[in-house]
This record gives structure tokens, sequence and C-alpha cells, in this order.
């Protein structure tokens, strides 16, 4: 899975995928049909590439990215994301199993199902990620 140019952006909703970098900060392009181009600034602006995003689990972190593989391998169905919240805990039981349930709340669970839905149709989800430079 090859998911290192797409980014969350703190404050703004859906993935974005990084395009480019100017003076101002990083030029980013919307996922969805519209395919809008914004620019965020380097200093007032946090986000984070999903292949650095990791989940609290009991034990060590869990990366996002293997919780979508899961999801991916063992073909999981997605619940809704206006599921009630323990529909949702059972299903991220099932993907993320050891997480701490007492600081992944209902909010996070639907923000990973909404942006698996969002990447579950492109090309980089079928690439191989890049060895990491030594």
């Amino acid at each position: 899975m090859n998911l290192r140019a797409l980014v969350s952006v703190t404050g703004k909703p859906g993935l974005f995928k990084l395009v480019g970098q100017n003076k101002g900060g990083f030029i980013l392009e919307t996922l969805d049909q519209a395919k809008i181009k914004t620019v965020v600034s380097l200093s007032s602006t946090k986000m984070a590439t999903l292949e650095d995003i990791t989940i609290y689990g009991e034990e060590e972190e869990i990366r996002l990215l293997n919780i979508f593989e899961t999801i991916k391998e063992k073909g999981i169905a997605l619940p809704d994301t206006k599921s009630d919240g323990e529909t949702l805990r059972n299903f991220f039981r099932e993907v993320a199993p050891g997480h701490d349930e007492s600081r992944v709340y209902s909010s996070d669970i639907k923000k990973v199902i909404t942006w698996y839905n969002i990447i579950k149709e492109f090309p980089l989800f079928e690439e191989e990620a890049p060895a990491p430079l030594m």
C-alpha cells in the first residue's frame, strides 16, 4: 500500500493528495471528483500522511495502514458511519485488536471508515510502498 502522498489536514474534512510545495506551504488536491487545489500554510496547519497515523493500542500503537490492510485482506464489511457506538466498536475490535478502547472514540472509528471508503478505489491503494531510505 503506497499512501505516502495522501494527507489528513486538521480542520478540513476528507483526505488530500500532496501535489507540490511553494513558499507559502503545501499544494493539496481534494480526492473527490472536483479535484480542487488548495494551499495550506506550513506554519499554521497540521497535516499527517496516512502512513504516519497510528491508533492508540493497549501495548503499542497500531498503524492505520495495518488496519486498512486487515479490512482489505479479510474483506470485512464496513459499518455505516451513522451506526451506533457498539456496532462501530465491534467492527474496530475485529480490524484493530488490541486498540485502547478508552482512548479510541467512535469519532475516530468513523474517520477510519470514511477514509477507507475514500481511498479503496484508488490505484495507490494497490501499489507497494517504496522501501524506506536508510
